[in-house]
């Protein structure tokens, strides 16, 4: 038996333990640095906030990355700020992470380096920014995309010509075999520059339906949508711990306004699932929106604190979520990881990062923990067992999401809009 199998097999058994155990695969996100050089209004750490910038430095993130892996954590991602900056650290970290075992490694951009697409030089510079990343084990790679407008998202970025610029790098980046993924962080002008003082089901529909025909159209084979990330005013300088959150109006929705928000992502998604692979889970949405209508029993609490964690860049301590900025863990070497396996019932924010992921695991988890108020919740929500198993052989089809390789037209084909396969329905 090679090694590499030996490897999967060892990591399989270990992962079958961790289910056993009632918990789920780690998943740390490390804010490597908050240095940022866009002016986004819908985050803290824009160019234009005056406030102490802060990076982890090399030598002090492998020695978190390194107790992550001994603690048996499968997933990390590398966040900002603008985690490109700090472009040759954050490859050489992951190269690093890998060899610690980590198998799921991701980062972002705000894709400061696509723009000037009209200058000599262009693609040749592309090409090489491609090549250094490729010889990375970087999983995915997403890329914030604003709005559908390209106007507004280089407006509210202050990147001009950075969407044309993304156009020409993406084929450049298949060729390599990295499929870059498109971000939307929602917000009120992500179908284009809003004045209305209230947005309604039909606006969001048609906004979210434009949205993934405009990043499929550019060349993205992968989309995400992060959930708002909105703070009560008096709160944004003193609870959540990552800044990419704002009190900022532009990220403001109403608690109508929510329900119909993400009714309309839950509806819009079936009708592009067989172009794109859109890594939101309908079952997590589902559980949300039960959330919003006041039936807070037929959704899942967030494992943060207990299986995911996140590590600011300013104090280098551990956090449960970026949100819980009250809840100093400490450093990360120092986590007594027996000590979260209770964990807090917290629903408190609608970030995706967390959330999805907590939702998806959740009747693996409850199977182990609470079989009995799994039955219970199953009983009065069968529709939820029904799209978290939808979503399960979707991920599948779309290769659990893997940024380095190529989308399967022949399996993303057989999803009807209705979002079941074709070999399920008839």
């Amino acid at each position: 038996m090679g090694k590499e199998k030996m490897n999967r097999i060892t990591k399989n058994i270990q992962v079958a333990k961790t289910f056993l155990q009632g918990r789920v695969p780690g998943q740390l996100v490390i804010q490597y640095t908050d240095l940022c050089n866009a002016q986004c209004p819908q985050c803290g750490m824009r160019a234009s906030n005056d406030f102490p910038r802060t990076t982890l430095g090399v030598e002090r993130t492998k020695e978190i990355i390194a107790t992550a892996a001994e603690k048996g954590f499968a997933a990390l991602s590398f966040t900002g700020g603008e985690p490109f900056l700090h472009l040759d650290e954050v490859c050489a970290l992951s190269c690093y992470a890998d060899q610690q075992g980590i198998d799921y490694i991701r980062t972002g951009t705000n894709g400061y380096l696509f723009a000037g697409s009209d200058k000599a030089g262009f693609s040749d510079k592309v090409k090489r920014l491609a090549d250094k990343l490729a010889a990375t084990p970087i999983r995915n790679i997403w890329v914030s995309i604003d709005s559908s407008d390209p106007q507004v998202h280089e407006q509210m970025r202050g990147l001009p010509g950075v969407i044309r610029g993304i156009e020409k790098a993406l084929p450049l980046f298949a060729e390599r075999g990295i499929y870059l993924s498109a971000n939307l962080g929602i917000n009120r002008n992500f179908a284009g520059r809003q004045e209305r003082e209230e947005l309604d089901a039909d606006f969001f529909r048609a906004g979210f339906d434009r949205f993934y025909r405009y990043v499929a159209d550019l060349g993205f084979s992968i989309a995400n949508v992060c959930y708002p990330m909105w703070s009560e005013p008096e709160q944004a300088d003193t609870e959540a711990v990552y800044a990419a959150t704002t009190s900022d109006q532009i990220t403001y929705f109403s608690h109508v306004e929510k329900l119909a928000l993400f009714s309309a992502l839950f509806e819009t998604i079936p009708q592009h699932r067989q172009r794109l692979r859109i890594f939101t889970p309908r079952a997590s949405l589902h559980a949300l929106l039960n959330q919003y209508r006041g039936e807070e029993h037929l959704s899942s609490s967030c494992r943060g604190g207990i299986d995911f964690f996140f590590v600011d860049s300013a104090d280098g301590n551990t956090y449960p979520c970026g949100y819980r900025g009250e809840e100093n863990l400490g450093p990360f070497e120092q986590l007594e990881m027996k000590s979260c396996a209770g964990g807090d019932d917290c629903r408190r924010c609608d970030w995706e990062c967390f959330r999805d992921p907590s939702e998806l695991f959740a009747p693996m988890t409850a199977l182990r923990t609470t079989p009995l108020k799994l039955l219970q919740r199953l009983r009065q929500d069968p529709e939820f067992i029904r799209l978290w198993w939808e979503d399960l052989r979707y991920y599948r089809a779309c290769h659990y999401f893997n940024g380095r390789m190529a989308p399967s037209s022949s399996k993303l084909r057989d999803w009807e809009l209705q979002g079941a396969p074709v070999a399920a329905i008839s």
